[in-house]
C-alpha cells in the first residue's frame, strides 16, 4: 500500500513537471489533432460527398459505395459525383478538400501544377493533390512509427530485463550477441531485404524492428541491474514471490524511466526512417501516399516544382519538432534530480 502511494505521488510530480513545459503540452495537442485529422481524412479530403440528398433519397457516399445505376448512370462502374446533375430539391455536401489521394486533376495543363484555388498546395507529377497526400501520408507515418516503437520496446525490455535480472552467464552471453548484432549495418541490410520482397507496411515494420530493440535493451538492462538488489525486491522474494512476479510487478514499473523518456525521440526517428525508405524507393508501394515519395519527386522536378520540396519538408520539420519538444518535456519530467 505504501509503495503504491509513493508511486502515485511520484507520478503526480512528474505530470506537473511535464505540464510546466508549455511547448511540450502544446506539441502534444498539435500532434493529437493532426493524427485525428489524418486518421479521419476521408471526411476532410475525398472525391465523394459527405451527404447527398438525391431524388428524395438520402445517401452517404463517403461511407458507402453506391452503384452508378442508382443515379441513372448505366455505362460506368464507379460513380463520378462531380458529374451528377442535381435538381432544386437535391442537396450535396462536399468535404473541405474535394480530392482523394489517388485522383488526378485533369483540368490543369501540365504536371506537376502550381498551387491554385483547386489544389491549395499544388499537384505532384501525376496530378494528385499534395495537401491530400500529405494528410493521408501522416497516417502511414504514425502507424509505422508507433508499431515499430511497440515491437522494439517490448522485445528490448524483455531481453534487456532478462539479462539484467539474472546476470551471470545469461548477461554475459546475451551481451555478446547484442554486441555482434549492433555491428551489423542495419539500414543497408534493411534495404537489401526489402529489395528482395514486395514491401508492405507490415513487412517494413517487422524488418525495422529486427535491430531496433538493441538500443533500449542497454538501458533496461542497466535499470534491472541497479534495482534487482534493492530492498523492495528482497522483501518480495522473502514473501515468496517468484521470478516472473518480481520481474513484471516489482522491477518493470520501477525500470520504465528510459522507456518513457526515449519514446518520443524513437517515434520521431521512425518517421524519418520511413520517409528515407520512401525517398530511396524501398518504402511503401506506390501509389500509397508518402512524404518521402513526394520528396523523391521534388528531386526530379526541383526547377519547375518547388512546392514538391517545400510542403513535404515543412510537414516533416513540424512533425519532428513537435515530437522532439514532447521528448524534452518527458525527459525533464522523468529527471530524478528535480
Amino acid at each position: 500500500m505504501i509503495e503504491k502511494l509513493i508511486r502515485n505521488d511520484e507520478t503526480l510530480k512528474k505530470w506537473r513537471r511535464f505540464k510546466a513545459r508549455r511547448l511540450a503540452v502544446i506539441s502534444c495537442w498539435l500532434v493529437g489533432i493532426s493524427c485525428i485529422f489524418s486518421f479521419s481524412a476521408e471526411f476532410w479530403a475525398n472525391s465523394k460527398p459527405l451527404y447527398l440528398r438525391y431524388d428524395n433519397h438520402t445517401y452517404f457516399p463517403v461511407l458507402v459505395d453506391y452503384h452508378p445505376s442508382l443515379f441513372g448512370v448505366q455505362n460506368a462502374m464507379v460513380m463520378n459525383y462531380r458529374e451528377l446533375e442535381l435538381d432544386e430539391g437535391d442537396t450535396i455536401i462536399w468535404p473541405v478538400i474535394q480530392w482523394d489521394p489517388f485522383e488526378s486533376n485533369h483540368e490543369v495543363d501540365a504536371y506537376p501544377s502550381a498551387p491554385s484555388s483547386e489544389n491549395w498546395m499544388g499537384t505532384d507529377d501525376r496530378g494528385r493533390d499534395i495537401l491530400t497526400r500529405l494528410l493521408y501520408g501522416l497516417r502511414y507515418s504514425i502507424t509505422f512509427s508507433f508499431l515499430v516503437w511497440v515491437l522494439t520496446f517490448v522485445v528490448g525490455t524483455l531481453l534487456g530485463g532478462v539479462m539484467g535480472y539474472f546476470g551471470g552467464r545469461t548477461d554475459f552471453w546475451g551481451q555478446r550477441v547484442v554486441e555482434v548484432l549492433s555491428t551489423v549495418p542495419q539500414f543497408f541490410l534493411l534495404i537489401i531485404i526489402i529489395s528482395i520482397f514486395k514491401p508492405t507496411l507490415l513487412l517494413l515494420v517487422l524488418l525495422s524492428s529486427l535491430f531496433g530493440w538493441i538500443s533500449i535493451s542497454y538501458y533496461v538492462r542497466g535499470e534491472y541491474l541497479k534495482n534487482r538488489k534493492k530492498e523492495f525486491v528482497e522483501a518480495a522474494r522473502a514473501l515468496g514471490a517468484g521470478n516472473i512476479r518480481i520481474f513484471f510487478k516489482h522491477l518493470l514499473p520501477n525500470s520504465l524511466s528510459p522507456i518513457i523518456t526515449f519514446s518520443p525521440f524513437v517515434i520521431a526517428g521512425n518517421v524519418v526512417s520511413l520517409a528515407s525508405l520512401d525517398y530511396l524507393g524501398f518504402g511503401l508501394t506506390p501509389p500509397t501516399p508518402s512524404w518521402g515519395e513526394l520528396l523523391n519527386q521534388a528531386q526530379k522536378h526541383f526547377t519547375e516544382g518547388w512546392w514538391l520540396a517545400v510542403y513535404p519538408s515543412l510537414a516533416l520539420f513540424f512533425t519532428l519538432t513537435m515530437l522532439s519538444l514532447i521528448g524534452e518535456g518527458v525527459r525533464d519530467a522523468m529527471d530524478p534530480k528535480d
